[in-house]
């Protein structure tokens, strides 16, 4: 590697940091071409010192940018190192790390060089080339760019396992404030037109057996939040307009990390709101795995997630008439419910029961986390007369969090 492509790497993954939305789940690409690569073996991970997932090609195609974002790094008024890949340079180096095993895939995103149209054509160059030239059949996830034609978001879906296009901001007024010159609507157009021909591939394939792969990993988009002042109502509402209305496979969230002197965002040296990060994905899991409706975890009279407690516990200790319960012949859908208790653990439960009468010893083999679960059911430890606050102030004692309790949970920012 020369030093040049060794200094554009250096810069490029550097910027790319700050994206969250590079796991590689979903996919079903095979290598039945005798190509290189399998996404079935999924894409190495590291993770950052404050928790963020990053991948071992996960890179822009350039940091040079048009707009001037405010809580973008490589805004074009951020006095920063800029640099750019050739197509042939990113595909060369995919493939020389794939070789290596130092990847398994691709993630790549982009500033904007000229317009829209300009770098969505160099981002589908890239898929296409390690697709079509080196018969590649590892994971690519491309960024999608706002503005850009729907051909180009077509031809992107044929070589890609993921598309993704980023909200960015919350509502349609912090990005007005903070991204003047984008609009919400260039956003949305995309999801949109990708989720219609992604319904469309899908009914294609019930009828022609060789029906290209059309983004098989579906579509994510990512938010910052913490820069402005939404609240976590506002922010889980529209994932959940989101999961519903565009069928997306994952919405990511991004504390916001202070990189400028604007008086518009928190102030650099502001913590990173991580523990709310990591509250607003368990709250997203409920929503996605435990069939939760959103405005069971957050409405307009609670509108934040309790920072202290997860959310499905939080949601427990507010509907206490619904417990203790008998997990001997509770419905499967309630006992997910309980805290301390996951889905396959519920569907444990569910199996063993058939055969005997389950009691606290029993769920200590399936692995319950009792220290929750003892609160909400039935057993002849729990204490029936404990008030939701005694409950949580009990768990607390007894667990412990990773997270540092110096993390901010709201960011005041006006």
């Amino acid at each position: 590697m020369s030093d040049r492509i060794r200094e554009k790497l250096e810069i490029l993954a550097d910027a790319a940091k700050y994206d969250v939305s590079c796991a590689s789940s979903g996919s079903n690409r095979k290598n039945d071409n005798k190509g290189l690569g399998n996404t079935g073996n999924g894409i190495c991970h590291a993770y950052t010192e404050d928790g963020r997932c990053v991948s071992l090609l996960k890179i822009l195609l350039t940091n040079f940018c048009i707009y001037d974002c405010a809580y973008c790094v490589s805004r074009k008024s951020n006095d920063i190192q800029r640099a750019a890949f050739t197509v042939q340079e990113v595909v060369d180096l995919t493939i020389n790390f794939y070789r290596r095993n130092y990847i398994e895939g691709l993630f790549l995103s982009s500033g904007i060089f000229k317009n829209p149209d300009y770098t969505m054509e160099r981002l589908v160059l890239v898929a296409k080339k390690l697709r079509t030239e080196h018969k590649f059949n590892g994971y690519i996830h491309l960024k999608t760019i706002p503005g850009a034609s729907d051909e180009l978001m077509h031809e992107a879906a044929l070589y890609a396992d993921r598309l993704s296009v980023n909200v960015e901001m919350p509502t349609k007024e912090s990005l007005q404030l903070l991204a003047p010159d984008k609009n919400r609507e260039a956003m949305i157009k995309p999801m949109r037109f990708i989720d219609k021909a992604i319904i469309q591939n899908r009914e294609e394939k019930k009828i022609f057996k060789k029906t290209p792969l059309y983004a098989p990993a579906g579509q994510s988009t990512q938010m910052v939040i913490g820069a402005t002042p939404e609240t976590d109502f506002q922010v889980l509402y529209l994932s959940h307009f989101f999961y519903k209305k565009f069928h997306l496979r994952r919405v990511y969230y991004s504390g916001y990390v202070p990189i400028s002197n604007d008086n518009r965002l928190p102030a650099i040296g502001t913590p990173v709101p991580m523990i709310r990060e990591n509250r607003l994905y368990q709250a997203d899991w409920l929503m996605r795995f435990y069939h939760f409706k959103v405005d069971e975890i957050v409405d307009a009279a609670n509108p934040l997630l309790d920072t202290e407690v997860d959310p499905k516990l939080s949601w427990a200790l507010r509907n206490m008439h619904l417990f203790p319960v008998d997990i001997n012949r509770a419905d499967y859908m309630l006992i997910m419910r309980v805290p301390g208790i996951g889905l396959r653990s519920a569907q444990k439960i569910c199996e063993a029961r058939k055969f005997t009468r389950l009691n606290i010893e029993h769920l200590k083999k399936i692995g319950i986390s009792l220290n929750k679960a003892k609160h909400f059911i039935q057993s002849e430890n729990s204490c029936k007369d404990l008030q939701p606050e005694k409950i949580k102030q009990l768990i607390l004692q007894e667990g412990r969090s990773k997270y540092k309790a110096n993390f901010s949970t709201q960011l005041s920012v006006f």
